[in-house]
């Protein structure tokens, strides 16, 4: 327990000196994380092995653009990582990077208003420091904010997403090991059901396997917010599995979990073919790979909210619709 609380307190003093306005984000860097840091970001950032990369090219530019910043924090819990035996310990943040967005960010205009970067970032820590993150976040719910329509085939609502329905997702004090465990152990059957397509049952009774019928999922801008079995089987995990096939195994980085709390990423976290209509898109018959945050919030046996991180600017770049490029030549 107190590995995992030493562990919270190391990023939350790295994530206040981050936004600090007294405190520039490479001075904070330097501070909080190991010398062999690797920082994975979605598109188009991928991996930077050095803290002036990720300075230069992630933490200023933002601060630039979205001043004043805030971390508006729903979610925080630290677990150790089942995909290495359960040496690793993981802290993990979700919420949102709020701002004035006063200068251009990636080409997304300003709108001289709030705004806000969704965000989930999973942090490893390590001997005292920082050794790796996955950061990653939804520019095309940015992009929305500022009046553009990147992904104009969305079937669920568009929403500034909140944290969760009990207001209990900042477990910043030591949780009982053993609901830890049953929450990783749902999310476990959860990833066993839906990772194969075959279970021989209809797809709502599948869920219902692992999901309350009251579920929310708040997936990312392009796909967007749904809630209860039906209207999530209708409005995203049916169209889906109606729109790719050869989906390969499910591989993830880290997956932990923590009080009701828990979650996984990976570097893809699956492939699959896209050989149907998906987002408003003509079937490709290409390959491409899902770079995925999945945090979760277990009600009794079943998960009851699901936050859904895909970076879906680099997926369909690959498919060949380069949503910034697009942007970049006044296309969008």
């Amino acid at each position: 327990m107190q590995d995992l609380q030493t562990a919270k307190d190391i990023v939350r003093r790295h994530h206040a000196d981050l936004i600090a306005p007294g405190i520039n984000a490479l001075d904070a860097l330097a501070a909080h994380t190991a010398p062999d840091y690797l920082w994975r970001g979605f598109h188009p950032f991928g991996e930077l092995g050095s803290i002036q990369e990720v300075d230069r090219l992630f933490w200023v530019p933002l601060r630039s653009s979205l001043t004043s910043l805030q971390r508006r924090e729903d979610v925080f819990f630290a677990g150790r990582n089942q995909m290495d035996g359960f040496n690793g310990i993981w802290v993990v943040s979700m919420g949102h990077l709020m701002g004035l967005f006063d200068e251009p960010f990636l080409n997304i205009p300003p709108t001289h208003k709030i705004a806000m970067l969704r965000y989930c970032e999973f942090n490893r820590v390590a001997d005292g420091k920082i050794v790796e993150t996955a950061m990653y976040f939804d520019l095309p719910h940015l992009m929305v904010q500022a009046g553009l329509d990147p992904f104009p085939g969305q079937t669920a609502a568009q929403l500034v997403q909140p944290g969760p329905q009990t207001h209990d997702g900042l477990l910043l004090a030591p949780q009982p090991a053993d609901e830890g465990e049953a929450t990783l152990a749902v999310i476990n059957r959860m990833i066993g059901d839906l990772g194969q397509w075959q279970s021989g049952l209809s797809l709502e009774d599948e869920l219902r396997q692992t999901w309350a019928d009251d579920m929310l999922w708040w997936g990312p801008t392009g796909i967007g917010a749904t809630y209860t079995i039906p209207r999530y089987a209708r409005q995203h995990s049916g169209p889906f599995r109606a729109a790719f096939s050869d989906r390969s195994k499910t591989t993830h980085i880290a997956r932990l979990a923590e009080g009701h709390y828990g979650g996984f990423f990976g570097w893809p976290n699956f492939t699959a073919r896209l050989t149907g209509e998906f987002m408003g898109h003509a079937p490709t018959g290409e390959t491409g790979a899902f770079r995925v945050i999945d945090i979760y919030r277990r009600d009794g046996d079943k998960l009851a909210e699901n936050w859904i991180f895909i970076d879906l600017l680099h997926f369909w770049k690959d498919q060949g619709d380069d949503v910034l490029q697009r942007l970049a030549d006044g296309e969008l």
